[in-house]
C-alpha cells in the first residue's frame, strides 16, 4: 500500500481536496495479491488501489503496470473517495 501511495504521491497524479458538492465522488478499495514461487513460498505481497464503479456500460481494461496512470492525461478533474485504510496523518 505504501509503495502504490509513494508512486502516486511522486508522480503528482492527485490531491487531497474536498470534492464540490455537486460530485459524487468514486469509490476505491484495495486488491491484495500474493505471488509465490513454484514451490507455493510467499515472495511478495502487492496492493493496488481500484476504481470501483463504472457508468455508462464503459469498458473497462484492467492493467498490471505499476504506474499504468502515465498512459495519459485526463481533461476533467476525476474526484475518488480517500482510501479505506490510509489516512494521511494531517488529514485524519
Amino acid at each position: 500500500m505504501r509503495s502504490e501511495m509513494d508512486s502516486m504521491s511522486e508522480n503528482q497524479v492527485w490531491t487531497l481536496v474536498e470534492p464540490p458538492e455537486e460530485v459524487k465522488p468514486i469509490g476505491c478499495k484495495w486488491v491484495f495479491k500474493k505471488k509465490t514461487d513454484m514451490d507455493g513460498n510467499v515472495q511478495t505481497c502487492k496492493g493496488r488501489l481500484v476504481a470501483k464503479a463504472t457508468f455508462h456500460d464503459y469498458e473497462i481494461w484492467q492493467m498490471d503496470v505499476k504506474t499504468a496512470f502515465l498512459n495519459g492525461k485526463l481533461e476533467e478533474d476525476v474526484y475518488i473517495t480517500q482510501p479505506e485504510g490510509f489516512v494521511t496523518p494531517d488529514n485524519a
